[in-house]
Parts: structure tokens; sequence; C-alpha cells
């Protein structure tokens, strides 16, 4: 008989009682997550039959999805969660049964709510605290600062002290580097530590518009401009960010069309809408990003020189998470942290030996891989720490090649190919599922199957 069996057959029924009546439901496990008690709200609410019988069963046999075990294993309560059983979601409460000592001999679980409208007062006075919270310039009207460049090693803080140099000159800034390095965090901590930090901060990914839309979406639009555009016209991101910042993600992948127009904005400091005959000055600052090599598309012909050098005034790189992997363990308690906090879910550790694989692997889709992974990790554990297979170590051991004494270029594309195809079977061929798992756009997802000839 376990501790918790000991416990409960040894108290007063009107204790059990008492926990039914408190709650929608309770159900208590063992330190090996067995089912010990369960109350008759909880069994009706499973639609289990009452002489069913549930003690000693894992509780996930019962529960597919319940955290109860992670409770258990970590010793960390959740307050407060949502969880859907039997198609109904459920405002819960777990926590861990402990002894004087600390150990963990089981955990609780509690149905509190299976009707959210009776949460509604509770998520209306959080959203009237955090508009108060903003009026009053508590929190941050762009989300990141230079300070959130998670890390201290010597290329990352060379970077950060570009970029604040950089912010003091209101010009035109490049950012260059692999996906999910971080350039648009870049850019806001550029913005927050400029003279602009005041005016509004716009972004757009360029490669994410579609063709017929990226003209009004920067540049504006009158009315009666095109087939569906509102009766008023409408603004484009340029005349929106006036006075602040402007960003420009994936810079390489806008039309001859659009580059021409931009580059008007860079000289000239002017913009015209979509079916204007109109010049309107503008305030702006723009900060333009890519992945790419733009140098060499100007030599094949598929970007304008003058916007080139019109872009690359002040060239900032962002190293790849491969060329710092000393920020590893900081960048994943800053990380875990994060994710626990989106997530509602206590906050999880790594065990050195994922810390070892976290610092070995190549990292094809840096920081923004890393976050996904981690995320993963989350809640796919099922230990008190997070071990390499939670990552997806194995299945990326399992479609690795073994390397040869080939040059670097080789072992990249080499790891790079079985990486991108790892993630194409794990997702069934759905590469935009694919690109999500990679930590990438999905136009450059396209791009890298185009070039590695997948």
């Amino acid at each position: 008989m376990s501790q918790l069996e000991t416990l409960i057959n040894s108290s007063d029924e009107n204790l059990l009682t008492l926990l039914s009546s408190l709650c929608q439901g309770a159900i208590a496990i063992d330190q090996q997550c067995r089912v010990v008690w369960l109350s008759e709200q909880y069994r009706e609410f499973l639609n289990l039959p009452s002489d069913a019988p549930l003690t000693g069963q894992p509780v996930e046999e019962i529960l597919p999805t319940t955290q109860l075990p992670r409770v258990v294993k970590t010793g960390q309560p959740s307050f407060l969660d949502l969880m859907q059983i039997n198609n109904r979601w459920c405002a819960v409460t777990r926590l861990p049964l402990k002894n004087p000592d600390g150990s963990v001999f089981g955990a609780i679980g509690f149905i509190f709510y299976d009707n959210l409208n009776n949460l509604q007062p509770l998520f209306d006075k959080f959203a009237r605290l955090k508009k108060q919270l903003v009026s009053e310039n508590l929190l941050r009207t762009s989300k990141y600062e230079l300070d959130d460049l998670v890390g201290d090693s010597v290329p990352l803080l060379k970077v950060r002290r570009q970029a604040l140099r950089a912010a003091q000159l209101d010009t035109t800034i490049l950012l260059l580097g692999e996906t999910g390095t971080g350039k648009e965090l870049l850019a806001q901590g550029i913005h927050n530590a400029s003279p602009r930090r005041d005016g509004p901060f716009v972004g757009i990914n360029m490669a994410a518009l579609p063709e017929t839309l990226v003209e009004s979406e920067l540049f504006g639009a009158v009315a009666g401009a095109f087939t569906g555009a509102t009766k008023s016209g409408r603004q484009g991101k340029i005349q929106l960010a006036a006075g602040g910042t402007l960003f420009l993600d994936e810079i390489a992948d806008i039309s001859a069309a659009i580059q021409a127009k931009l580059l008007r904005v860079l000289q000239e400091r002017e913009v015209e809408a979509l079916g204007s005959n109109r010049l309107e000055k503008i305030d702006v600052r723009i900060i333009a990003a890519t992945s790419r090599n733009l140098k060499q598309l100007v030599d094949q012909g598929r970007f304008r020189e003058d916007l080139y050098y019109r872009l690359n005034v002040l060239p900032l790189r962002l190293p790849a998470l491969r060329e710092r992997r000393s920020d590893i363990p900081a960048l994943c308690s800053h990380l875990l942290q994060k994710i626990a906090r989106d997530s509602g879910l206590p906050a999880q550790e790594l065990s050195s030996e994922a810390i070892t694989w976290l610092q070995q692997y190549h990292w094809p889709g840096n920081v923004r891989e890393l976050h996904n992974r981690l995320e993963r990790a989350c809640v796919m554990a099922e230990q008190n720490a997070i071990y390499p297979d939670d990552l997806g170590a194995d299945d990326i051991a399992q479609t690795t090649p073994a390397f040869s004494a080939n040059s670097l270029s080789q072992i990249r594309s080499q790891a790079e190919v079985s990486s991108l195809q790892q993630a194409l079977q794990q997702c069934q061929h759905n590469k935009t599922q694919a690109a999500k798992l990679l930590g990438i756009s999905r136009a450059t997802l396209y791009n890298r199957i185009k070039r590695l000839k997948l």
C-alpha cells in the first residue's frame, strides 16, 4: 500500500467529502502516477460507470492529456490551467503532495469550473489592469530592447555594441544573418535605444506578402485604387511608421517595381500611394533585414545596385547560434522561463546530457529552432528534467548520415539536407508545418529545398 493510500484509508471520510464539495471533481495519484482516489463528480465528468475499477490504474490511461505526472516528478504546482476533458474546457488546479522533508509522494487535481463564462470577470479585470499599465507607460510599446539579446559571447557582445552606436544615428540599417538569429528582436532593440523610441515601430515580412498586396501594404492606396479598396483609402506601413521606425524583413524578396519605389523613399524621403499622383513627405527610419546574400543578388541582376547601397549604409551581422555556443545555457534558461509563463506549465530544467547535446547540435534554424525544440520538450518531457530525446535528438540521429573527412561546407550541406528531410518526413511533407518545426519561414524553406535540389 502506497503512502497516499495509507493516508486516505486512515483519514476521516469527511475529509474526502469536503474535498469533493469544494470543486466539481477531484482525483489523487501516488508517486507511481497510479489513481488512488477519484471523486464521484470526477467519475461522472469522465462518463465512467460507477462500478468501473479505477484504483491502481495509471492515470494517463484514464486522462491521456493529464499533467498530474509532471506535478509528481517536478514537485511544482500548477495553480490555474485550462484542460479539455470529454470535449469540455475546464479550469483546473494541480498540487503536489509532499512529506515534511519536501519529498513528493503523490499529487491531487481539482476541476473548479467547467463553464469558463464564470471566469470572464477575471479575464476582464486582467485586461483592464494591462490597459492601465500601458497607459502609465509601465509596459513597453515595442517588445524588445538590446538587453533582450541574451548571452555574453564575444560575437554577441560585438553586435550589441555596434547596434547601440547605430541606434544613435538616424540612418538606414541593414541587418544580416541566417533565419532565426533574431533580426526583428535586434531591430526593435535598436528602435528602443534610438531617439525615435517614442514613435511607432512597424514591422512587415516582405516574403509573407502576396505580390499583389505589397505595394498597397507598403505605400498605401487612395480610394478606388484597386478592386476591393476601401472608400476612404488606406495608409501604408510607411505612413503608419511616421516619426518612428519601419522594419522590412526579408527585403531580398521584393520585386523590381517595389525596389524602385522604395529607393525613392530612401533618397527623397517621400512616398506615393497606389493610385495617387501626389507625393507625400515622410519622416521614417528604415531598418531592413535579409538572410540572403544581397551583393550576390546584385551581381546576378536580381536586386538593384543603387538600392543595395542605400540599404547597406550601416550593416550589422547577427552571429549564427553555432558561432556562439557558449550562450546556449543562458538562452535556454531564458526561453524555458518564457515558455513556462506563456503555457502556464512549471518551468523545466535541462539535464547535463541535454545541455551537451544542445551545444553540439549544428542549429540550422538558430534561436528560433532552439525555442521550438525547447517548447516541444516542455510538452513531451516525462521525467523531472529535459533529456536529449525530449528535444528530438533520436529523430535527428536516425536520419543523419555518418560524416567522412569532407570539407566544412560539405558537412554543413549534409547536415542541412538531413534536417530538412527529417522535418518534411515528420510533417508528412506539409511545408508550412515543416518550416515551423525548423524555426524558419516558408519562403526560406522553399529556397533551401531549391538550393539543395531536394
